[in-house]
């Protein structure tokens, strides 16, 4: 399955009430699609998923599919820690029509690469849509081993990876062992070195606010213009790094607002941005003419 080239983890827009404003979703869907989305990642970490109920999750996977259509693809967050409400999650959205699902690497309970292998693999053979295990040990406290991928690799629906393990030697390991299975860059700021190491594309943050580039950056580089990609790249850097300077998603919903996508604000235990990222994120986004 082409999950395509930039896939846009998308935050969850909140009202007032921080409820899930469903009119701010529509607005922010169709400002992802015209600006180099080619896919759209929903209840992902980005998206806000731990304060996220299965009940809103599942509503937002609908709500998402009923507004793309048949414009973009629609990637549902169902992962958890626990592999049996994984599994129902999974299926639940599969009914719904979801294109694909991703799935975190069990956090806080540390299992075993054994442990990871079984949970992924059961959850697979649960559903007949593609799965894509999410490796981000920064966050869940466990690194799904290149060797682990390899045996995820063979079976039929595990058709990808999202690598935000920023360790690019274990990169390259899982393309030795693993070479049929699809690599997506998990940070904005190591697309570039990924792609020229086999990467298919990005699940991207920066891509709420520089979508169209990173879509060119990936195109060039693919062409054979690895000098354009890499004049992108370098443009972009600021943004990419800016973008993290303190939990994600806090600066790219203060980001989004300010270039007048309104998304709202954050669900606790996250909270606003302080005046030190919000005064990085008005610099970036003056250096880009975004505002």
């Amino acid at each position: 399955m082409n999950l395509g080239k930039v896939i846009t983890a998308m935050v969850t827009p909140f009202d007032e009430e921080l409820n899930i404003d469903y009119k701010a979703l529509e607005n922010l869907i169709e400002h992802l699609l015209k600006n180099g989305t080619d896919t759209v990642l929903v209840a992902g970490t980005t998206g806000e998923s731990p304060t996220l109920s299965d009940k809103e999750k599942l509503q937002l996977f609908k709500t998402c599919k009923d507004i793309v259509g048949s414009r973009a693809r629609i990637i549902a967050g169902t992962g958890s820690n626990s592999t049996s409400h994984s599994i129902e999650l999974s299926k639940e959205a599969e009914k719904i029509g979801v294109d694909s699902l991703l799935l975190v690497s069990p956090y806080y309970n540390k299992p075993t690469q054994e442990g990871l292998y079984q949970h992924f693999k059961s959850i697979a053979e649960a559903v007949d849509i593609p799965v894509v295990p999410y490796n981000v040990p920064g966050r869940t406290a466990v690194t799904i081993e290149p060797e682990t991928l390899a045996r995820l690799s063979q079976i039929k629906n595990i058709v990808a990876v999202k690598d935000a393990g920023g360790n690019l030697d274990k990169t390259s390991k899982t393309r030795v062992l693993a070479p049929d299975l699809a690599i997506y860059s998990g940070d904005d700021s190591l697309t570039l070195p990924m792609l020229a190491l086999g990467a298919k594309g990005v699940i991207s943050v920066a891509s709420h606010i520089v979508g169209s580039e990173i879509q060119e950056m990936i195109t060039s580089f693919e062409s054979g213009n690895s000098k354009k990609a890499e004049e992108i790249h370098l443009r972009l850097h600021d943004i990419f790094n800016t973008l993290f300077v303190i939990t994600n998603p806090i600066p790219v919903k203060t980001a989004l607002n300010m270039i007048g996508v309104k998304v709202g604000g954050l669900r606790p235990p996250l909270g606003s941005a302080d005046d030190k990222t919000i005064k990085a994120l008005e610099n970036s986004l003056k250096t880009l003419e975004l505002i």
